[in-house]
């Protein structure tokens, strides 16, 4: 006897099951978001990746070369200091945003340079930073002293 013709009548009866599974499966929960609040103008929603462990926040976003206008990687640091980024093997300019616990931008590197080994420090203590594509402050408004919210963990 062949299990050939019983396992291809199983397959034909548990496939719509197996398509609605991974239907729900690739729907995913909504990526987190940041949101920005601009002293001048109205609040900017960020989808962002988190970079919560040694290992992701050394990563980052190097070797991307491509980040829609509303994405960005949200770097989350155990406790508030001093923080320094590079740009090493990342090929897109980015806008750093160092943000404090108090939830408020402290310090932004502008159009960093692609590549540059060059240390960019935070211009005072954060807990928190945010890498979007270069010139997103600029484009929506975003300064220093601006007001954040973070996604809920």
């Amino acid at each position: 006897m062949s299990l050939e013709p019983a396992l291809s009548s199983h397959f034909f009866t548990l496939w719509p099951l197996l398509a609605a599974w991974l239907i729900t499966a690739c729907a995913a929960a909504p990526q987190p978001e940041v949101t920005l609040y601009p002293q001048k103008g109205t609040a900017v929603r960020v989808s962002v990746e988190i970079a919560d462990t040694n290992e992701k926040r050394s990563f980052g976003l190097m070797y991307r070369r491509e980040l829609l206008e509303s994405h960005g990687m949200l770097f989350l640091f155990p406790r508030q200091g001093p923080q320094s980024f590079w740009m090493k093997n990342t090929p897109l300019p980015l806008d750093i945003l160092f943000i404090d616990t108090s939830l408020t931008i402290v310090s932004i590197a502008r159009n960093t340079t692609p590549y540059s080994e060059k240390p960019l420090p935070s211009d005072k203590p954060a807990r928190f930073v945010l890498e979007v594509n270069g010139g997103f402050c600029q484009r929506h408004g975003i300064a220093v002293g601006d007001r954040v919210e973070l996604p809920s963990r």
